[in-house]
């Protein structure tokens, strides 16, 4: 029974999450045998505060594992936020939330995105890093966005 309430929580949760669109990407290993391992670059509009959109590169492994999906990709990620529009903060951002999971194995590791914001400079603070169940890894890389006055049309 609580296996099935923590499912049901997982999934209530899940759509508060980005999701992202891919923008491109590059090949940087050919591969005989399934897709080539590549660089792919995509974007996502923070859920929670509109006028942000994210945009991560990260390393994909190509192969036949990696077109079954069975690979494990790398733990390297790339991270750039911008103001794309007008940001109003809402009263419950919490520090340290995520704002974006993606799996990057088959069942232990993820990368995820997180949020901050600097009281103090105005500014958001976005952290990509990957984890594992068991280990994770120091590999990471921040972004910050000044939150600015956004012209009126």
């Amino acid at each position: 029974m609580r296996a099935i309430k923590g499912m049901l929580g997982l999934l209530l949760v899940l759509p508060l999450l980005a999701s992202a669109e891919e923008i491109g990407q590059v090949s940087t290993v050919f591969k005989f045998v399934g897709p080539n391992d590549r660089i792919v670059v995509e974007a996502f509009d923070d859920p929670k505060v509109p006028g942000v959109t994210c945009y991560l590169s990260r390393a994909k492994t190509g192969g036949i594992k990696g077109g079954l999906g069975l690979a494990e990709d790398r733990a390297e990620s790339s991270i750039a936020c911008r103001q794309v529009g007008p940001i109003h903060l809402p009263d419950d951002l919490k520090d340290g939330e995520e704002v974006f999971k993606e799996r990057t194995s088959l069942v232990f590791k993820t990368m995820q995105v997180v949020r901050f914001f600097d009281k103090k400079r105005n500014t958001l603070v976005y952290l990509v890093y990957s984890d594992r169940v068991i280990e994770g890894s120091p590999q990471n890389a921040v972004t910050a966005i000044p939150i600015l006055p956004w012209p009126q049309p």
